[in-house]
């Protein structure tokens, strides 16, 4: 989660630059006005020269003034677009309503990093982040490409918005996927469901209301660091998410029960 103070600060300034143009304008069009008139005075002698001159003095400052007002309207343009990039640049710059719910926090920008050296094919039109407060996902819209990177990951980065009642705050950190373009067939499988057993990766699948057997699975397609997609559960499966360490144990506790009966 990114704090948006630059951009606040950005949107609020580049509308004070907007306000001094047009001020500017408006003092440069009266200037030019008077300078006509007094002109026209001057030279039909109901003026000294020294007023034309005067007049003319005011009307270039004025014209400086107006020069270095839209001068400070680019800049900020620009800086804005070179700090977030062209979408929400132009956002900042246009007062756009995505840039307007970021700033009254009914949105939250969210920098997305990749893992280094991985990449997707197309632009991700969504995501989902991990709820730091709820067991469920949050949905993420895409923004655009990020202007940098995040330092400790040093991955591809993308700006994304997320609700304002998401529960995620700046400075937070999740876990967030997003679609690679490549598709896999399979089961979603969280770690929780998984153990591990003489070398082995399991999942528990429910045979009855009151029994459960230990199934093999692959772990070698991770969505994550600890998700996984899992091709070889039967159809039709229904598979403990909680709870598959203490049936592990429990059947471990059987079996040495079954070996000492046989002693």
């Amino acid at each position: 989660m990114l704090d948006i103070s630059r951009i606040t600060e950005l949107t609020n300034s580049y509308a004070n630059a907007q306000a001094q143009l047009q001020t500017a304008q408006a003092k440069l069009e009266v200037a030019k006005s008077a300078f006509d008139r007094t002109k026209n005075l001057v030279d039909s002698a109901a003026l000294p020269k020294k007023e034309a001159e005067t007049a003319e003095g005011t009307l270039r400052t004025d014209r400086a003034a107006l020069a270095a007002a839209e001068s400070q309207l680019r800049t900020l343009a620009a800086t804005a677009q070179q700090e977030w990039g062209p979408v929400i640049g132009h956002g900042i710059v246009e007062r756009s309503p995505a840039v307007v719910r970021l700033i009254e926090r009914d949105q939250f920008l969210v920098q997305v990093t990749l893992p280094p050296g991985v990449s997707v094919t197309e632009t991700p039109g969504t995501a989902l982040a991990q709820a730091p407060t709820r067991n469920a996902n949050i949905d993420l819209q895409y923004i655009s490409p990020a202007t940098r990177t995040d330092t400790r990951i040093q991955g591809l980065s993308y700006f994304f918005s997320a609700p304002g009642d998401s529960g995620l705050l700046p400075g937070m950190n999740t876990t967030v996927y997003v679609p690679s373009g490549t598709t896999y067939e399979g089961v979603f499988i969280e770690d929780t469901a998984i153990v591990r057993w003489q070398g082995r990766s399991w999942v528990y699948l429910r045979v009855s209301p009151d029994s459960f057997r230990r199934h093999p699975i692959s772990t070698d397609q991770p969505v994550s660091d600890d998700d996984y997609v899992v091709r070889d559960i039967p159809s039709g499966s229904e598979i403990v998410i909680r709870g598959a360490q203490v049936l592990l144990s429990e059947e471990a506790k059987s079996e040495l029960r079954s070996g000492d009966d046989n002693d």
